[in-house]
């Protein structure tokens, strides 16, 4: 398969195209030969030098990540953005970055994902960014408290993480925007949902929270966003036959 074509089909897949007013990455190819055959595709949350030596060191010929290199402003290709691009290019591995769309999507998004290990019904897109829903929302079948959601999502727990208001509490309504969506909270509030979920806590919105009633679980933002890289990735080899690795580098946020 050529670059090109594999960047398509994600594109398609992904709904690229309609976050392209409200994401300031630039999704798709980053880096690469959009000419050049791909076998084997390497997946991770971050496009870190770390992790483009780990995928070429896995003989990918693709990085796929949630966080690229390119934003929305200007980069001199100079100092550490140079030494992520000349691995890149020293390597022969092309560069694929997804950010919106890939906490948004309704199948392979990091909310939606964690909403399906949740097992949580009437799934409904929650959380607004500039014109598109990023979250999700739904209820559960029977009232969970936060040790049994951490057990079902299964992610590693480390210092940074942090529960607000939910000590002997179960939650029937909640809302997951994963990553950096403490903000959130403020939209689950005024929809009278129990509980959010996200990746990173926000000293701004504890006396908010606090006030309110409301109960936030935060766990971690790079446990929260390795959902829809590794759905993404079980998309691609059982779709596409092509080999996939997923690369493990967490930050211990």
């Amino acid at each position: 398969m050529k670059l090109a074509q594999f960047e398509q089909i994600m594109k398609e897949t992904l709904d690229i195209e309609r976050f392209c007013g409200a994401d300031s990455s630039q999704n798709g190819v980053q880096v690469g030969d959009l000419d050049a055959d791909i076998r084997k595709v390497a997946f991770a949350v971050d496009a870190s030098l770390a992790t483009i030596k780990a995928a070429a060191k896995q003989g990918a010929d693709v990085l796929f990540v949630h966080h690229g290199m390119f934003w929305n402003r200007s980069l001199t290709v100079t100092g550490r953005h140079y030494n992520r691009v000349k691995a890149l290019l020293d390597n022969n591995v092309a560069l694929f970055g997804c950010h919106l769309p890939l906490d948004a999507h309704l199948v392979y998004g990091n909310n939606a994902q964690m909403a399906r290990k949740l097992e949580l019904q009437d799934i409904q897109p929650f959380g607004l960014y500039h014109g598109v829903y990023v979250g999700v929302k739904g209820v559960f079948a029977e009232p969970l408290d936060s040790r049994q959601i951490i057990g079902k999502l299964q992610v590693r727990e480390n210092d940074t993480n942090f529960e607000l208001n939910c000590d002997g509490r179960t939650f029937r309504s909640v809302a997951i925007v994963s990553g950096g969506g403490a903000g959130d909270v403020y939209s689950a509030m005024d929809e009278n949902l129990d509980l959010l979920i996200t990746g990173e806590s926000s000293y701004t919105t504890i006396n908010d929270c606090n006030e309110g009633n409301m109960s936030m679980l935060c766990l971690g933002h790079y446990e929260t966003e390795t959902f829809g890289v590794k759905a993404v990735m079980e998309m691609v080899k059982s779709e596409l036959g092509l080999e996939t690795c997923f690369i493990d580098i967490p930050l211990g946020l």
